[in-house]
């Protein structure tokens, strides 16, 4: 029998299994078992870092945390991989901005 990719991953739709996380101060909805990323690209956010030069917008590439496309301030941790990291409720998240040490002057 054919399952959905949401029975594959274990993800439980609709409440009470949904929670919420805030990213740049928005509500944003996930699952369980959902990563920051999956989440942020289901709300329709599509970049949550910019560049060191230039300041460009950068989100999810690889997917499997080898590009570093994904990196955020998760909990004021700064350059924590989105794909990988899962969404919890509470988290506060926040666009990364360049490398993401503003408070050591690199």
């Amino acid at each position: 029998m054919a399952r959905t990719p949401a029975e594959l991953a274990g993800a439980q739709p609709g409440p009470p299994h949904e929670f919420a996380f805030t990213f740049d101060g928005r509500t944003v909805t996930a699952r369980p078992g959902q990563s920051v990323a999956a989440a942020l690209w289901a709300a329709g956010i599509l970049a949550w870092r910019t560049t060191r030069a230039g300041g460009r917008p950068r989100g999810v590439f690889c997917g499997i945390g080898q590009c570093h496309d994904c990196l955020a301030t998760v909990n004021d941790r700064p350059n924590r991989r989105t794909c990988l990291t899962p969404a919890r409720a509470g988290d506060v998240v926040t666009t990364q901005e360049g490398h993401g040490h503003d408070r050591h002057a690199v």
